[in-house]
């Protein structure tokens, strides 16, 4: 009994060290995080942003209470302020359950918009508090340990100057060491481990994968890349590529075997080095005597997109050359974090490699030109072609899938959108150059005019890594605008702070929705963005839906076993 006495006054003194001002605006935080956002959530993740959030409306509610303080300005007498902390506390405690019992509801509208099933309400909403109180704890913890540390450092300072003046240098002082230590120390490290343990999950060889006996394949023995030096991402897109029997017997039409060209890391010491080794090999398996060669920048991890490359190869008949060079060992997000300069110069080294020798050629006896990029390959491969150096030669166009928010060309063109059209599905112009693509196709008529180089954005109204925007921490995103798209709940909210960050986390999980939504793009999605790109003709429509299922549901089936795997 004494234990819990104590334990009571323990648990009493610490509530009334509490900001009052900091409960209330952590709890509005913690209830806006749990509202629905684009990407569906386990309760581990969504417990981890409502702790955070909360920990953040804590921390703001406590420094303008300090900050009030500071300032010298009225205070409520002993008496009056018991009275308001007892409300704000109840009132506190309502938002905090009313928010827990309706946050099942609120990702089952996430969930439906996707084609989910519906959680286990109770015992969701419960896994989320307990993450989430854990996660709130240890960043309080975090911040009393700083908080001492700036008080150590202050009253040091104050034998020197005026006491206010003191803190207010701490503050400063402490927040640059730790800023210094976290960015030169912490994350330097962490990257190092992480490039390393990408690199040698690179290394692994997979034994579903042998080495290709055909010698027009990259890696075989006559080719001029290695296998070993292909990279686990090369290895895959290489041995998986769908034969001509596989292709005929889907299609009905005769059918090549389509080429594939890699080259990982390991073949060459510079970007340049790898560039040129792609152009040989190219050469060599006769990638320019094909109707249509196309140029690939992959994700962080060399990582090209099967979706898009056998919707491309099963529309051509196989008839079709496409070139991929890996520029990172990490994935998209820690490469653009990390490494970001490193895709930009192999992308634009490729690209040269590649652009000078097709344009050399006789303009009757060369395949048409195209880009391709998925995810930060979008974006590196956006930049990798130069507007003035195609004036006299343009290329053919280019399909660009998931462009990150970054990407400087898709937002220039997004906000020169014309008026009435919504961010998520754009109509730029009348259509000639460039057009947008969602999960039903692109808004312009199929008739429409092109002009001599057609572009297309594949995209998702859910895709968080396209819909970021660091303005979202104080401006209601134009996305949100009516109408949306039909893959983002009409219950979703926009809220101060809490919307940037929870797009912030659904980026991180953003390729573990359903195929057709977020940041996975599902084959029939790219078949109607490779047709009006390639200007496809010579399919029967009936024909071309029943590719579209059969590429779908291969590809869903692959991507179940994966994950049963």
């Amino acid at each position: 009994m004494a234990l819990i006495k104590t334990s009571r006054r323990w648990l009493a003194g610490e509530l009334n060290r509490l900001s009052i001002t900091g409960i209330l605006l952590g709890v509005l935080f913690f209830a806006a995080a749990l509202t629905p956002s684009m990407v569906p959530r386990s309760s581990l993740v969504q417990g981890g942003v409502a702790g955070g959030c909360l920990a953040i409306g804590y921390g703001l509610g406590f420094l303008l209470a300090q900050a009030w303080l500071f300032l010298g300005l009225p205070e409520a007498k002993d008496r009056p302020r018991h009275v308001l902390r007892r409300i704000i506390s109840a009132l506190s405690a309502a938002i905090l359950l009313w928010a827990l019992w309706n946050a099942p509801g609120w990702q089952d509208d996430v969930r439906a918009a996707m084609g989910l099933k519906p959680l286990d309400s109770w015992s969701y909403a419960l896994e989320v508090l307990a993450v989430a109180l854990f996660v709130l704890l240890l960043l309080l913890a975090l911040a009393r340990l700083i908080g001492r540390i700036i008080l150590a450092a202050s009253s040091r300072v104050s034998r020197f100057a005026p006491q206010r003046f003191a803190v207010l240098v701490s503050i400063i002082i402490v927040a640059l060491v730790l800023w210094s230590l976290v960015n030169d120390l912490a994350v330097r490290t962490a990257f190092r481990l992480l490039d390393s343990s990408f690199r040698e999950f690179d290394a692994l060889m997979e034994p579903n994968r042998p080495r290709p006996s055909s010698p027009l394949k990259t890696g075989s023995v006559e080719s001029l890349v290695h296998w070993d030096q292909l990279g686990r991402a090369g290895r895959e897109y290489v041995a998986d590529a769908p034969s001509a029997a596989l292709i005929n017997g889907e299609t009905g039409f005769p059918a090549k075997e389509p080429v594939r060209v890699y080259v990982g890391l390991g073949g060459g010491d510079t970007a340049e080095a790898r560039a040129k080794l792609a152009l040989e090999e190219l050469k060599r398996q006769g990638g320019f005597e094909r109707p249509v060669l196309v140029v690939i920048t992959p994700t962080g991890t060399g990582w090209v997109d099967p979706a898009a490359a056998n919707s491309l190869e099963y529309l051509l008949h196989g008839d079709v050359a496409s070139v991929a060079v890996q520029y990172s060992y990490l994935n998209s997000p820690l490469s653009l974090l990390a490494q970001p300069e490193y895709g930009a110069e192999q992308s634009r080294a490729l690209f040269l490699e590649i652009y000078r020798y097709w344009a050399a050629l006789p303009k009757d006896h060369r395949p048409r030109l195209y880009l391709h990029g998925l995810s930060l390959g979008a974006l590196n491969s956006q930049n990798s072609a130069g507007l003035f150096e195609m004036i006299e030669d343009p290329i053919s166009g280019a399909l660009w899938s998931g462009p990150p928010f970054a990407s400087s060309l898709w937002r220039s063109v997004t906000n020169a959108r014309n008026p009435g059209t919504p961010e998520w599905r754009p109509e730029f112009r009348d259509g000639r150059i460039v057009r947008f693509s969602t999960q039903d196709g692109s808004p312009a008529p199929g008739d429409a005019p092109w002009g001599p180089m057609r572009v297309v954005y594949l995209q998702y109204a859910s895709d968080p890594i396209v819909f970021f925007a660091f303005s979202d921490l104080y401006r209601r995103p134009a996305w949100m605008e009516e109408p949306r798209g039909r893959d983002v709940p009409p219950s979703l909210r926009w809220y101060p702070i809490v919307t940037m960050l929870q797009m912030a986390v659904d980026m991180g999980i953003a390729t573990g929705t359903p195929m057709g939504y977020g940041h996975v793009y599902a084959p029939e999605h790219y078949i109607d963005a490779w047709v009006s790109v390639l200007d496809v003709r010579d399919w029967p429509p009936d024909r071309l839906t029943k590719l579209k299922h059969d590429l779908g549901q291969a590809m869903r089936a692959e991507a179940e076993d994966d994950r049963g795997g």
